[in-house]
């Protein structure tokens, strides 16, 4: 069974949703199963900006008050908790993520793309590390597995992997992805959203049945 999942590193979601297919796939120890992890950005107009907190960017973005956005992100880290994940939006640097995504494209190639996504998410939501600083990026890619002069030159060209991005990007629009996490099921199913485990068990038994 092949597992396609396109999604944001910046998406508090998809991680859940990893968690949730994680723990769903636990109960098929004996299928096979691949997954491929897929570049989508939820914003590509995204300013990297250190200084701004996600409480005031996500505000501004959805005209609601910081108190609302607050309270907003709270619930979405207590969801996060129930699956075993730390999330400190209070640490949380707002960036753009197509360096990261281009870093997930390279450790694709090196079959490291689960585990880069792994490292980035908690990186980002747990450790509130900045995914657009080069520095940062080579550190988190060494830890993948990556070498540093592989990911220095991704980092220093502007086209390097770009195009693989583009293409998952644009392979989102034509099968209908509007939001992330979105999974595919060997091309048969989907499921959008980080739904319950419940949801992702129902999929695979569908999947693995027929």
């Amino acid at each position: 069974m092949k597992i396609e999942i396109w999604s944001d590193i910046m998406c508090p979601f998809c991680y859940i949703g990893k968690r949730q297919l994680e723990n769903a796939l636990a109960s098929f120890p004996d299928h096979d199963v691949e997954i491929e992890w897929k570049s989508f950005q939820l914003d590509p107009t995204i300013t990297s900006n250190p200084n701004q907190n996600v409480y005031t960017f996500l505000a501004e973005r959805k005209g609601m008050s910081v108190e609302q956005s607050i309270e907003m992100h709270k619930g979405v880290a207590e969801r996060a908790k129930s699956v075993g994940l730390d999330y400190n939006f209070d640490k949380a640097v707002i960036s753009n993520s197509l360096n990261a995504h281009r870093i997930i494209q390279l450790a694709k190639t090196k079959n490291l793309g689960g585990l880069m996504e792994e490292i980035f998410f908690k990186a980002y939501f747990t450790d509130g590390e900045d995914l657009n600083n080069g520095l940062t990026l080579i550190k988190l890619g060494i830890e993948a597995g990556l070498e540093e002069t592989e990911i220095r030159a991704v980092l220093e060209s502007d086209t390097l992997f770009l195009k693989e991005v583009q293409s998952d990007i644009k392979e989102a629009g034509e099968i209908g992805v509007q939001g992330v996490p979105f999974f595919v099921f060997d091309r048969k199913y989907a499921i959008s959203g980080a739904q319950p485990v419940e949801a992702f068990i129902k999929t695979i038994e569908a999947v693995t049945t027929k």
